[in-house]
């Protein structure tokens, strides 16, 4: 199975080797080369991925090829790794932010609608504080500024009623009511690596502040 996320995170990792490879080590011809790899393979992304009656693209293709049609958080992953489209990325952000992905205290990682969510399973519908800060770097990437200050909002927000305004792995993906808090993931590691990592992501991001590896 191919998911559409890790495709671009390819495209992602190739085009920032091609930088290095260009601005530490002057080498401009490999550089090239992978620019080229990378563009193909983005290409493809937006040939074989695309959704259109979702507007946004296929969670994965199954392992006979096939598009899978669950609409999901992974195509969020797309913006952060700036693999697709401009013209698309607007499509992908309304759909991330429509009533069944958006809970109110994040994205889910899959849709209501779906007949497998469950708000409380790990991947079936649970909120991820680093699945979000990844959206919300790519929304930036793409001008989506509106956009990516709803989730960092949203995730201060939550934060608030976790011990020590602590972000734990996950929280359950119950949409967001008057007075209400979110659910606690019975088994959510906190302190995690990854929702402690996400707290740097979303300030960085708010600031504008970008790494540059070759430096």
């Amino acid at each position: 199975m191919a998911l559409c996320g890790l495709q671009g995170d390819v495209v992602a990792a190739t085009r920032a080797w091609a930088g290095a490879l260009e601005d530490a080590y002057r080498e401009s011809s490999s550089a090239q080369r992978l620019r080229d790899e990378a563009d193909r393979l983005a290409e493809q992304i937006e040939t074989r991925f695309w959704w259109e009656d979702e507007g946004t693209y296929y969670l994965g293709l199954d392992g006979d090829k096939q598009p899978i049609r669950s609409v999901a958080s992974n195509p969020g992953h797309l913006l952060w790794s700036q693999a697709i489209v401009p013209e698309r990325a607007a499509c992908v952000a309304q759909r991330l932010f429509a009533s069944d992905m958006w809970s109110g205290w994040g994205i889910r990682t899959l849709s209501s609608a779906h007949v497998s969510y469950n708000p409380l399973s790990y991947q079936l519908g649970a909120v991820w504080p680093h699945d979000n800060a990844c959206i919300m770097n790519g929304l930036r990437a793409y001008d989506l500024g509106t956009d990516a200050a709803q989730i960092a909002r949203a995730l201060f927000d939550a934060a608030q009623h976790f011990d020590d305004r602590r972000l734990p792995e996950l929280f359950g993906g119950f949409a967001r009511g008057d007075g209400g808090m979110p659910v606690p993931y019975l088994d959510a590691n906190a302190p995690q690596a990854w929702a402690a990592g996400a707290v740097v992501q979303l300030i960085c991001s708010l600031l504008g502040f970008d790494a540059h590896a070759p430096s």
